[in-house]
């Protein structure tokens, strides 16, 4: 697993450095995905090119999962997990919370995982059972909070009609909780929790490169991250809080019947 960390942050370190320097010049070439508020640079798709090249150079038989080329097939059962920028349109407007998201996957789990936040010069890591850490400090998220005073951070979706039960289920939320955040980057606002500055996340619609290292980190850090129901954390579903206060924040969204609609 050191070996597997060291090479996710060597190269996560790389891409994020690429993609500081060359953001001035590039980032307008942008495309659209889903919708027209979907957004995807030329640097996405540079920075997963540039980390597919360093991946298959020192493990040419491991698979690699990205959000923007799909999955590789490989011969081992090593997979990385590869969001290139994991909050684009922050990238796009210059703003500071955009990651580069590594996580690697043993038969079927993820044993270390790196968050690269470039513009702030702060690198996550965790390893399965090493525990979660930012540079030199180790992480452990905030515990005890009841739901009233914990500050919880949540996304959106790219469809109006999703948005539409989101804007629903966030107000009412709101007055049941200290106060509600939206940073853009789901990668960066698991992290948060595992660093204590959010108390927990929620959010519809993520995907597996989006999470996927940071739903290590979190746990590293003693958070329980899932889904609604019992179920594991997915595109339906993602949850994360410590103990306690992820069953107390379950049960609120659950009974707002947050998946309904599109």
């Amino acid at each position: 697993m050191t070996d597997f960390l060291r090479l996710a942050e060597e190269i996560a370190r790389e891409a994020g450095e690429m993609l500081l320097a060359k953001r001035p010049t590039m980032s307008r070439e942008i495309e659209t995905k889903s919708s027209p508020t979907d957004v995807v640079t030329a640097l996405d798709k540079a920075s997963e090119a540039l980390i597919r090249e360093r991946i298959t150079a020192a493990r040419p038989g491991d698979r690699i999962l990205g959000e923007e080329q799909g999955e590789a097939p490989g011969e081992s059962d090593v997979r990385w997990i590869v969001d290139p920028i994991d909050g684009t349109v922050n990238f796009l407007y210059g703003l500071p919370d955009w990651a580069v998201s590594i996580a690697v996957e043993v038969a079927g789990e993820v044993v270390a995982g790196v968050v690269n936040v470039p513009a702030r010069g702060e690198v996550y890591t965790a390893a399965r059972g090493e525990g979660a850490w930012l540079g030199g400090e180790r992480l452990h998220c905030n515990t005890g909070v009841p739901l009233p005073q914990a500050l919880i951070g949540t996304g959106f979706g790219y469809a109006k009609a999703r948005r539409e039960v989101q804007g629903e289920v966030v107000a009412k939320v709101l007055p049941r909780v200290r106060d509600i955040r939206r940073g853009g980057s789901c990668a960066i606002d698991i992290c948060s929790v595992a660093a204590g500055r959010l108390d927990g996340y929620y959010e519809r619609g993520v995907n597996k490169w989006d999470f996927a290292a940071a739903a290590l980190v979190a746990t590293e850090s003693g958070a329980r991250i899932g889904g609604l129901h019992g179920r594991p954390i997915g595109p339906e579903f993602a949850l994360c809080a410590a103990p306690g206060l992820f069953e107390e924040l379950h049960d609120l969204l659950a009974s707002l019947d947050p998946l309904r609609g599109a």
